[in-house]
């Protein structure tokens, strides 16, 4: 059974720094295409980073392109999330998803098979 955990979040000030890991068990990573979302109180889960099951392709939601970074080791079935300049705004429980895909990435939370737990960040203004 494939389970996921993430770690790294926490509190930190505007404009700082955090990076999430995600480690897969259970499985080898290399068969999944990776996702991260988030979720605030109050609303939807959202899409924030993909990347394909090479690392090859990746894809990020407009409002954390150019500050957040998705990367994978397959060696060590982690998946990580580097978050660069972070915003008030950036408050939620972020998640990593995995989906056994063959090619590409998907950003719809429904096409995901296994779901961490979820790491809380929380950046204060």
């Amino acid at each position: 059974q494939v389970q996921l955990v993430e770690s790294g979040g926490g509190l930190v000030q505007a404009g700082g720094s955090l990076r999430l890991s995600c480690v897969l068990s259970g499985r080898t990573l290399s068969p999944y295409a990776m996702g991260w979302f988030r979720q605030a109180p109050g609303q939807e889960r959202q899409f924030v980073a993909g990347i394909s099951r090479g690392g090859g392709r990746t894809d990020y939601a407009s409002s954390v392109k150019g500050r957040f970074t998705i990367t994978r080791d397959n060696a060590k079935s982690t998946v990580y999330l580097q978050m660069n300049n972070l915003e008030p705004e950036d408050t939620a429980v972020y998640y990593c998803a995995a989906v056994d895909l063959g090619y590409g990435l998907v950003i719809t939370s429904s096409a995901y098979d296994y779901w961490g737990q979820g790491t809380q960040v929380t950046v204060s203004s």
